[in-house]
């Protein structure tokens, strides 16, 4: 018998691959019946939500482990662009595997997840905004457009290792250029 974590990674999986895979596909494809996805499930909109649920527990634990907090509260431009690099490696590490929670909107049904997301974002904000302060980021841009510009990303990843454009080795190396230094020549 699967236990619920094994249930959310074989859902996520094929969630990734069929977004509007309903309950009974999500099970065959995992290899239990209805009824025990139902016993951990009371419905697809219970299991989105567990999977929400696990991407910002992820989310949380990357910027942790960047030290978002530390980084933010020191200003030092070296500190805070090791943080950056950090970061964006973990998303684009991250990314293929809750490529499903990157664009499902129905995340936006669920007020506590809102609610969280905007306090994760709210800490990405501030990191970003003491990175203009201290010379790394550009400061022409609202720090909360870098936010988005780092979900875009990530979706962008999704989609180019999806699409086999790019290896798993390579994204984060790309997303982290991408992103500290733009398209620009």
């Amino acid at each position: 018998m699967p236990t619920r974590d094994e249930l959310l990674d074989g859902a996520l999986r094929h969630l990734n691959a069929d977004p509007a895979a309903s309950m009974a596909e999500v099970a065959e494809a995992t290899g239990v019946g209805r009824a025990t996805l139902h016993r951990h499930f009371t419905g697809r909109a219970d299991l989105v939500h567990a999977i929400g649920e696990r991407c910002l527990d992820r989310w949380e634990q990357t910027q942790a482990g960047a030290g978002l907090a530390e980084a933010t509260a020191s200003g030092d431009a070296s500190a805070i662009t090791a943080c950056v690099d950090t970061m964006v490696r973990s998303l684009a590490r991250d990314a293929e595997d809750f490529a499903f929670a990157l664009t499902e909107h129905s995340l936006q049904d669920f007020p506590d997840l809102v609610e969280r997301t905007r306090s994760l974002v709210a800490v990405e904000v501030a990191m970003f905004s003491a990175a203009q302060r201290a010379g790394v980021l550009r400061p022409d841009v609202p720090p909360a457009w870098l936010s988005h510009v780092v979900y875009g990303v990530m979706v962008a990843v999704r989609e180019a290792l999806r699409a086999g454009e790019i290896g798993s080795r390579a994204a984060g190396d790309l997303a982290v250029r991408t992103f500290l230094s733009g398209a620009s020549a």
